[in-house]
């Protein structure tokens, strides 16, 4: 018998979630002999509810909400003994890894077009003892995103984060960061450190053309800037795209990191959009950690 555990934030999506849930559970109970709906009351629901799901040993779990409730669902999955396949209704701003996996970012769209055979495996990054979907913001951006307003995101939506993100960056606080990656060590200056896992960070689907959801890889992206005028030229080649490294974008692909501030300044990072730990942490991969229901 097929069970799935469907997990729905019902504040998620300006409180549209509730209007979709009822589509979400046809579908799924076309296809699963039973479907069981849970709703989340807090932060860590989502997390909890996938890890029971997993130790249950269920078929699939499936999140509707935002990125930071599929990251919550991942992160309760991640590193269990036993995986459920894992699917997702968007219903974020942004909508990072529905992009990535080629998935429809209309909720009802994602829900009518979801193909029970249609699956891919999916790197898992983890930062200390957390787990990311997406990337790790450090800097600026990081900053930047938190400052963005509920309201700001509804009126503008994705480009609310980069608006944000250059009035931070135009004021060229910049940061000395030491790196270990793979075994190298590298001391970087720069307003703004990224490591990110897939194509799409910020809503830019071309941001990494080169990251694949299951090419085993963190990327690494950096500017190379220790003055305005610096932070300006770099930030058209992150609107292009990063490939290569060149004078204004420091870029490499990488398995682990350890990323730390030269001095004893305290930095936090931005993880999948919501507050991570604080500088210095352990950055790693997990390849094809998990079976996700994708777009074709």
């Amino acid at each position: 018998m097929k069970k799935a555990l469907l997990v729905v934030n019902p504040s998620a999506g300006g409180e549209k979630a509730q209007e979709f849930q009822e589509a979400a559970l046809k579908k799924l109970e076309s296809y699963f002999d039973e479907v069981e709906v849970k709703e989340t009351q807090k932060g860590g629901d989502a997390r909890d509810f996938a890890t029971a799901a997993a130790k249950e040993k269920i078929d699939s779990v499936f999140v509707m909400g935002g990125d930071g409730t599929v990251n919550e669902g991942i992160s309760g999955l991640a590193e269990q003994d036993y995986r459920p396949k894992f699917g997702f209704f968007p219903l974020g701003t942004v909508n990072d890894l529905a992009r990535a996996l080629n998935m429809p970012i209309d909720p009802q769209e994602a829900i009518d077009k979801l193909d029970f055979e249609q699956t891919k495996s999916l790197d898992i990054g983890k930062i200390n003892n957390h787990y990311f979907m997406n990337v790790i913001a450090i800097g600026s951006i990081p900053e930047a995103v938190r400052d963005v307003s509920v309201e700001e995101k509804t009126k503008f939506g994705k480009m609310a984060y980069l608006i944000s993100g250059l009035k931070k960056i135009a004021q060229n606080e910049n940061y000395e960061f030491e790196l270990d990656v793979d075994g190298e060590h590298i001391s970087v200056t720069s307003t703004t450190l990224l490591v990110g896992l897939t194509n799409s960070i910020g809503g830019h689907e071309n941001f990494l053309p080169d990251a694949k959801v299951d090419d085993g890889l963190l990327h690494l992206v950096y500017l190379k800037d220790t003055n305005m005028l610096e932070s300006f030229q770099a930030v058209p080649g992150l609107a292009k795209g990063v490939t290569d490294s060149n004078q204004s974008i420091g870029y490499r692909t990488f398995t682990k990191a350890h990323i730390a501030l030269k001095n004893a300044r305290s930095l936090g990072t931005n993880v999948d959009g919501d507050e991570g730990d604080d500088l210095p942490v352990d950055v790693t991969i997990l390849p094809s950690h998990l079976t996700v229901y994708s777009g074709k």
